[in-house]
Order: structure tokens, then sequence, then C-alpha cells
């Protein structure tokens, strides 16, 4: 894990989960099973044990659990494909998260990100841009996000990062 300190901000880089790309008509359903109600609106998040679902389209969720609990998810979701119409692909070893944290992490992001995060809720998520590289942004506190990425755009996305604290850190 690499973490970065600078004035208002810090980045860290945090441990891996397990994630699953989760389509399904019966988000009810297929929540239940697993011990995650699914969000219904896009952009809500849902946080229940150790585990979470983000709400990223009308049918498409990102489920993430502990690395140690995700045999027993996917053996879950398996089994209830059986059973009713979804999609569950691990995407576990595809995506980085960084959790960016400190009074300034709004003008960090504002550095990549095209979108008002200061209008973002609180406990919500979205599917987004920084720079060019699609990102999923999650609110966790009024000064704290994740911001998970294709692990093939991290270097470029941590680059900007680290071009910004910099940025942050001279007072520019």
């Amino acid at each position: 894990m690499t973490t970065t300190t600078a004035e208002g901000v810090t980045i860290i880089e945090l441990a891996p989960t397990t994630r699953i790309a989760l389509r399904t008509a019966d988000p009810a359903a297929t929540g239940i099973a697993f011990g995650v109600a699914l969000p219904s609106r896009i952009g809500d998040r849902t946080a229940e044990g150790a585990g979470s679902a983000l709400c990223l389209g009308p049918d498409e969720w990102l489920v993430e659990a502990p690395e140690a609990e995700g045999g027993a998810l996917l053996a879950t979701l398996a089994d209830l494909a059986t059973r009713q119409p979804l999609s569950a692909v691990e995407v576990s070893d595809r995506e980085i998260t960084w959790r960016l944290e400190g009074p300034a992490v709004l003008d960090l992001l504002a550095a990549g990100c095209p979108r008002d995060l200061a209008r973002m809720p609180v406990g919500s998520g979205a599917r987004t841009l920084f720079d060019t590289a699609q990102v999923v942004l999650v609110r966790e506190a009024a000064d704290r996000f994740t911001l998970t990425v294709w692990r093939s755009f991290a270097p470029h996305v941590r680059a900007l990062l680290d071009l910004a604290t910099a940025e942050l850190a001279a007072g520019l």
C-alpha cells in the first residue's frame, strides 16, 4: 500500500477486496440471497457488515466484500444464477482503490473530475471520469472519498493525483 500526504489531503491505496459486477432484473431477491440489500436508485450505496453494494445503473451494481468472504459470495451468486437470470462477474483484479481524504479533497478531485462533487451526498457513489479514465467515486464522509480505477489506468490517474497534491502543497 502506498500513502501520500500533503497539506490538506492524504491518498492511501486500500487493500484488495472481492468486487463483483452484478446485473439482475430482480434486485430484491438477489440482494437477500447474499445479505446486502441492493439499492434501487442509481448512485445509492448500501453497506451491511463488511459488504457494500453501489447502484451504477438501472440493473447494474458493484458489490464489494472482504477478500476472505469472496469465495462464499461467488458460490452464493452461482447458486442463485441457477434459479433466476443474473450476471455476476468477479472484477477484483481489474481495479484498485485509493482513499482520498482531508479538508482539500474536493480541490484534489477537481483537478481531474468534471462533476460538482460538493453536491454529492455522503454515502452515495457514481461512475464518472477522472481526466480521461473511467472511475467510480464513493463519498464516504464530507472530507473522504474512495476512487476506484481500472488497474491499466492507475498509473495515469495516480500521476495526476500526485501532481494535484503537489500543487495543493504549493498553494496553487
